[in-house]
């Protein structure tokens, strides 16, 4: 913008400015009317359509349950499931959406362009197209995410079957494999094939110590894969 259109700008927003109306009490009318509106409809869905059906009271004794965040905290969700180590967690949950808001509330002192179009002002218009693009991909991948405690060490072909058995059966609830599961009572599993040979795993998972659970009534083919898998973690 040249110094004749910012002139020709000031003097059209002057003279606009001396034609409008007060903000009080006209905007605030307006703005308490449509509020009014919106504040009626909500109260008369409630009335006529009622709450939404309940989930199920929840079972602290469960260990299948997979906690899900609602959808439009997906986005944090899956920032959670990437930046997986512990120290780390709290620039997860509050390090990075600080920073992106403090970048968003300084948005108009590093674009002080007066334009008003989209295709005028890259900044702001990058910003806000990166921001939305980020918040929807991670947002799509939170909702398509697996337990946060699902299990994805590498292994080989023949213990995939076991993997999948330890997932289904919750052992990442008490037990740490690799980056996923939990610190919780029983001992960390990333190597325990390298520690304890398959005979002696097979027996710890038929009578095992509490307060794990044990896997004697497993069927067998499952007893097996499973059994193979953790022989496999070295």
């Amino acid at each position: 913008m040249n110094a004749q259109q910012k002139e020709e700008y000031l003097r059209e927003y002057q003279l606009l400015k001396s034609q409008g109306k007060p903000f009080f009490p006209y905007a605030v009318l307006k703005d308490s009317t449509m509020a009014c509106i919106v504040l009626a409809v909500i109260i008369l869905m409630s009335v006529i359509l009622g709450a939404g059906e309940l989930s199920n009271r929840a079972d602290p004794t469960t260990v299948t349950y997979t906690p899900r965040p609602d959808w439009y905290f997906y986005f944090l969700f899956e920032v959670l499931r990437v930046i997986k180590p512990p120290s780390l967690v709290a620039l997860a949950t509050v390090g990075i959406p600080t920073i992106a808001l403090v970048l968003l509330a300084l948005l108009p002192f590093y674009d002080r362009s007066p334009e008003r179009r989209p295709e005028r002002r890259p900044i702001a218009t990058t910003s806000a197209v990166a921001v939305m693009a980020a918040m929807a991909y991670l947002t799509w991948a939170g909702a398509h995410a697996g337990a946060p405690d699902q299990i994805h060490l590498k292994v080989p072909a023949s213990a995939e079957a076991g993997q999948q058995v330890a997932n289904q059966s919750g052992c990442g609830a008490c037990h740490k494999f690799g980056e996923a599961g939990n610190s919780g009572p029983g001992p960390d599993l990333s190597h325990i094939g390298s520690t304890l040979p398959s005979q002696a795993i097979a027996r710890t998972l038929r009578n095992p110590t509490a307060p794990m659970p044990s896997y004697a009534d497993m069927p067998p083919k499952k007893f097996n894969a499973l059994v193979d898998y953790l022989s496999a973690l070295r």
